[in-house]
């Protein structure tokens, strides 16, 4: 059985500014996009190497579910983050779509600032 702080929101609570906060972030709108293959991923794996240590990706993961975006499912030691697609297209008609097919985040994982998008 999971852990309380594994729990998400019931998909009713889930508001659309939740979930636009928490993709956001460059880091997490990736992992929405590669959990958009609606596979099931372990939390530990080279599909998130994104050049972050764990601590991180586990703020990033809980961030996610948190904002109603992904499910944790715990089966003894293995820990495995799914996007909850039905849920939220059901919710959010074409949300995650458009969340998915988003082009022009950085590869770094992190925003620019305006002064870099000026050239300044």
């Amino acid at each position: 059985m999971g852990r309380e702080d594994d729990a998400m929101p019931d998909i009713a609570d889930v508001t659309m500014v939740d979930v636009l906060r928490a993709v956001a972030d460059p880091i997490r709108l990736r992992i929405v996009q590669t959990l958009a293959d609606g596979m099931a991923h372990g939390k530990c794996g080279t599909h998130w190497d994104f050049g972050l240590h764990k601590s991180t990706m586990t703020h990033h993961f809980r961030i996610l579910r948190q904002a109603g975006l992904t499910r944790t499912v715990v089966a003894g030691r293995t820990h495995t983050v799914e996007l909850r697609r039905d849920e939220l297209d059901a919710r959010f008609p074409g949300l995650i779509d458009a969340l998915t097919t988003t082009t022009g985040v950085p590869s770094g994982g992190t925003a620019r600032t305006p002064a870099s998008r000026s050239g300044r």
